[in-house]
């Protein structure tokens, strides 16, 4: 058993340089590769973290200058629509207007038509009751004059 010892421990101390350069790669590699690349790692996860976060703030501020404008939008079609509806309001006022007007004008002519005829009517009754009571006194006289004689009818 001492020999298996023996033979151990010149395996242990024949691994001593290995272990040394081991652990001396272990340490230049945490040094020099290990850490810098977990750096740069971090880093890049924090960049495309951090434009991912961009990129979502920037999504939330453009949605929310689309429901700005939107809105905007909304407002203004709401105006138009307002002065629009004023507008045809105005005119349909107006028309109506001019139609009681021209209805009132209409109605003064027709009335000053009837006057004149009612006028021109009466005037024309009284000539054809002073024609018809000078008609009759001719008619009367002719009729009631006395005839003439017959040499004066014949010619003789």
């Amino acid at each position: 058993m001492d020999h298996t010892l023996h033979q151990l421990g010149e395996l242990l101390l024949g691994s001593v340089p290995t272990v040394i350069l081991l652990a001396t790669l272990y340490i230049l590699y945490t040094f020099l590769v290990h850490r810098p690349l977990g750096a740069v790692l971090a880093e890049r996860r924090n960049r495309t973290q951090g434009a991912m976060e961009k990129a979502r703030a920037d999504i939330a501020a453009a949605e929310a200058r689309t429901s700005e404008y939107e809105q905007r939008l909304r407002e203004a079609r709401q105006k138009i629509f307002k002065n629009q509806e004023a507008r045809r309001q105005q005119s349909t006022q107006l028309r109506n207007q001019i139609v009681t007007e021209a209805r009132t004008r209409a109605q003064n002519q027709v009335k000053q038509a009837r006057t004149a005829l009612e006028d021109d009517k009466q005037q024309a009754m009284s000539a054809l009751q002073a024609d018809a009571g000078r008609l009759a006194t001719e008619i009367v006289r002719t009729v009631l004059r006395p005839m003439a004689s017959p040499t004066q009818v014949g010619g003789r």
